[in-house]
């Protein structure tokens, strides 16, 4: 009988460029399990664990922190390390009080963000498309895999609008537009990581349309639209440095 279903197992050399991790120190390592986030745009928590946060220094220990029901994500507890954490997750560790936020870093990697228990009860989603439902409700497609739904009344969002939803509830309690003079910060390509104020959005259609990003050392960062990632109007809603409130 012929295998079925995706591969469970994944080695170290073709694993995703941005996972810290060594690929000569072993052979295999953990693949993520099917979820919210693709393969190559997140990070099983077993690798966030030993990897990123040190706090297990095998698989093996980070496994049995994830069984013992240690972390949470989103405000809901995963006991699987191979559950995928990608972009804007907030990682809680309850047992040391600590909390993370997950950002785009240079490079193509991610970071991951320490940030305060109240920070912690929210995240910033993106709408990366719409849909229209039986009795004109609205499906919301969110960058994460997840989708909200909500009444013709409540519909005045677009796509690449961002909404600031609570955790685990997922209640919307604020909406950011996509537009000129919204702080924002570059999810992907070869600016990723920047951070700054749009000043200009391009007269390209569809997939290929460019905004342009004003830095606070002055730079102008061109960069394709589905890259940019609002995260509030003249201040941002969450922390993008340490430090920051």
């Amino acid at each position: 009988m012929g295998k079925k279903g995706p591969p469970r197992h994944l080695k170290r050399p073709p694993s995703p460029g941005f996972w810290s991790i060594r690929r000569k120190s072993g052979k295999w390592t953990i693949r993520t399990s099917p979820g919210p986030h693709s393969l190559h745009t997140s990070i099983p928590v077993g690798v966030v664990l030993r990897d990123e946060l040190n706090y297990a220094k095998s698989a093996k220990e980070a496994k049995t922190l994830v069984l013992q029901r240690k972390i949470i994500i989103d405000g809901k507890t995963r006991v699987n390390e191979r559950y995928p954490v990608g972009l804007m997750d907030v990682i809680s560790v309850p047992d040391s009080k600590e909390f993370f936020r997950v950002l785009p870093d240079h490079g193509g990697k991610l970071k991951f963000l320490p940030i305060t228990e109240d920070d912690a009860k929210y995240k910033l989603v993106k709408i990366t498309g719409k849909n229209t439902q039986p009795g004109g409700k609205t499906q919301l497609n969110l960058h994460d895999g997840y989708n909200k739904v909500v009444s013709a009344e409540e519909d005045n969002y677009k796509v690449n609008d961002v909404l600031k939803i609570s955790v685990p509830e997922k209640e919307i309690a604020d909406h950011i537009e996509f537009k000129e003079m919204q702080q924002s910060i570059v999810t992907g390509g070869r600016s990723q990581g920047a951070q700054g104020m749009i000043i200009g959005l391009g007269p390209e259609p569809g997939w290929k349309k460019t905004c342009t990003i004003r830095t606070a050392e002055g730079e102008d960062v061109r960069t394709l639209a589905r890259y940019v990632f609002v995260v509030g109007s003249k201040e941002p809603v969450i922390a993008l440095q340490a430090g920051e409130e």
